[in-house]
C-alpha cells in the first residue's frame, strides 16, 4: 500500500496536520519529512521497534548511530548532560542550521539509538515542519536521510515516494528542501578541547574552527 502523502506548508505548518504526523509517530510508524538539507526518516527514538524499522528500510549498518532532530537547543542538555562550552559555542553560532554535533549520550537514550557507541548526533534544523513535529511530540525524532542505500538523497517528496513509498506510512510534502548539501558533522565526543570534522557539508571547516577558537 503506497504511503499517505500529506502536504504541509513549509513556513507555517498547519497544527492539525502536525497532529496527524505526531499520531502516526506515536503508533511506531516511519514518516518521511523535509529538513533544511534533505528529506529524512523520522521515528520516535525510544520506540525500539520503530528504530529497528529505520535500519531495515535503509539497510543501514547497526554500527552507525542515528542522528536526532531537536526543536530547541535546550533539549540537547537533557539528552547529553556532559556537553561543554565547545558545544555551547557551536550551537549558539549555527543552530538552527545544517550542523550536526556528536556528543556523549546520557542515560535517557536507548543504546540502540547510539548503535552501542554511547554517542549521539544532534541538530536543530532550520525547518519549521520538523521543529513543529518535535515540539508537539515532546521528543526528538530521528533524521537519517530518506533514501535507499546507494541511491541519491531526496530534496523533494516525489523522490522519497519513488524510492521508499511502498515501505512508509506517511510522506510529508513540504516542497523542495532549502539546500541540497548535507550537514557538516562535528565530533565533540572526546570531551575537553578535542574536536573533529567527520564530514564537511553546508558549513565550511574554517567557520567551525573560528568558532571553537574564540
Amino acid at each position: 500500500m503506497p504511503a499517505d502523502i500529506l502536504r504541509i506548508h513549509p513556513d507555517e505548518p498547519e497544527p492539525e496536520k502536525i497532529d496527524r504526523v505526531v499520531a502516526t509517530l506515536n503508533l511506531g510508524q516511519v514518516v518521511a519529512l523535509p529538513t533544511d538539507t534533505f528529506y529524512g526518516l523520522a521515528v520516535d527514538p525510544v520506540n525500539l521497534r520503530a528504530v529497528d524499522r529505520i535500519y531495515e528500510l535503509k539497510t543501514r549498518s547497526r554500527h552507525k548511530p542515528l542522528s536526532l532532530l531537536l526543536c530547541e537547543t535546550h533539549q540537547a542538555y537533557e539528552l547529553a548532560p556532559t556537553i561543554d562550552s565547545a558545544f555551547d559555542r557551536l550551537a549558539e553560532r549555527f543552530w538552527p542550521g545544517p550542523l550536526t554535533i556528536i556528543v556523549r549520550a546520557g542515560a535517557k537514550l536507548p543504546l540502540r539509538v547510539t548503535a552501542n557507541t554511547g554517542n549521539v548526533a544532534l541538530r536543530v534544523p532550520e525547518a519549521p515542519i520538523a521543529r513543529a513535529i518535535v515540539r508537539q511530540l515532546g521528543l526528538p525524532i530521528t533524521a537519517t536521510s530518506a533514501n535507499l542505500a546507494g541511491m541519491p538523497e531526496c530534496t523533494y517528496a516525489n523522490c522519497v515516494r519513488d524510492q521508499l513509498g511502498a515501505e512508509l506510512s506517511m510522506i510529508v510534502d513540504g516542497g523542495p528542501t532549502a539546500r541540497s548539501t548535507a550537514t557538516t558533522i562535528v565530533d565533540l565526543s572526546g570531551g575537553g578541547s578535542a574536536w573533529n570534522i567527520l564530514r564537511e557539508g553546508a558549513i565550511p571547516t574554517h567557520e567551525i574552527a573560528l568558532t571553537l577558537q574564540r
